[in-house]
């Protein structure tokens, strides 16, 4: 390790499963690149569902990650693994990661970083990884959207929400969007909604049959599950496909199987954490191709909602877990 990079540095530790109160900060040994990876010097780290979850004791890391949580960080490359080519010392990138991020120093699979892109500063592109990479390979590959399709997104104002509406609607879809309260509403339209739903007071099954005419909406991204799944499947056209990516409201189902078979539907859903390196390098490739030059033109943008310092991830914890927040939540260092 080279002499400027300290031998510890702070992070942020789940103490034990519960509430945002057990995450704290501690000293750890900084760790070291491996073959195929970079050292990045943190400048903040985004907060995700998954790492509340995590928090909870309901989602483990995955083989070899570490326990530390956060799966997205933008900062400074300080050190390359053995085998990394494409990247050099002092290059400004965010990567997705297993785990590590809301720490000091974090390692990374070099395919797995993206740079910064022009014009974009720390915080904003702490912002992009986990979203961007969740939405592009759950509404493309997985959802197979197309332009002049459209699409119903769950939670329009969330992380997720917020960004599968604007990418859908720059790749030509018809986007809606539900999202409880007014504001949330206001913010979905903003972003490129057609329509947004305020599912506290109106039925989306209702108000999506009435925009469609009847045929219902080509592709739906729920984060929900539960009770939206059979009204999902309601609300879907002829050929259309459902995408579950969560399950805030529970992953067991029961299910009439005749409209799937009569609509010709497909039901899909997909995690990212557990995937190959390979794999994620493939959709940060794809990213880089087709999503990269819009950010730099400002076409995208991720929505921040707040920052707070890394000592203060139990606020940002309680702030998800209140579902207040529109867009991001975003640690600094």
């Amino acid at each position: 390790m080279s002499s400027s990079i300290p031998q510890t540095m702070r992070a942020i530790a789940i103490t034990q499963p519960g509430g945002p109160e057990v995450l704290q900060p501690v000293t750890l040994p900084t760790p070291a690149p491996g073959a195929g990876e970079v050292l990045i010097e943190v400048a903040a780290a985004g907060v995700n569902r998954p790492d509340v979850v995590q928090r909870q004791g309901f989602y483990a890391p995955p083989p070899g990650a570490p326990d530390t949580p956060g799966l997205e960080v933008a900062g400074t490359i300080v050190q390359l693994g053995a085998g990394v080519t494409g990247w050099s010392l002092g290059d400004k990138v965010c990567a997705l990661v297993a785990g590590g991020g809301y720490a000091q120093y974090c390692v990374a699979p070099a395919v797995q970083c993206l740079p910064v892109p022009a014009g974009m500063d720390m915080i904003a592109a702490a912002a992009i990884p986990e979203t961007f990479f969740t939405v592009w390979t759950n509404l493309f590959d997985g959802g197979h959207l197309q332009a002049g399709e459209s699409l119903l997104v769950h939670g329009g104002s969330s992380g997720i929400g917020t960004t599968a509406i604007q990418i859908a609607k720059v790749f030509g879809a018809r986007v809606f969007a539900t999202a409880g309260s007014d504001d949330k509403c206001a913010v979905c339209i903003q972003l490129g909604a057609e329509r947004a739903i305020n599912y506290r007071n109106e039925d989306f099954v209702a108000v999506i049959k009435e925009l469609t005419g009847g045929a219902g909406v080509d592709v739906i991204l729920d984060m929900v599950g539960g009770a939206y799944v059979e009204r999902n499947i309601s609300s879907l056209a002829m050929g259309g496909r459902l995408v579950n990516i969560a399950f805030l409201e529970g992953s067991k189902v029961s299910l009439n199987l005749m409209p799937v078979m009569l609509k010709r539907l497909i039901l899909t859903g997909s995690t990212l954490r557990p995937r190959s390196i390979a794999e994620k390098a493939l959709i940060a490739n794809a990213l880089r191709e087709k999503v990269w030059p819009l950010l730099a033109e400002g076409k995208l943008q991720p929505v921040i909602d707040s920052t707070y310092a890394l000592e203060d991830a139990t606020a940002a914890h309680a702030r998800m877990e209140s579902s207040a927040h529109i867009g991001k939540l975003v640690l600094t260092l």
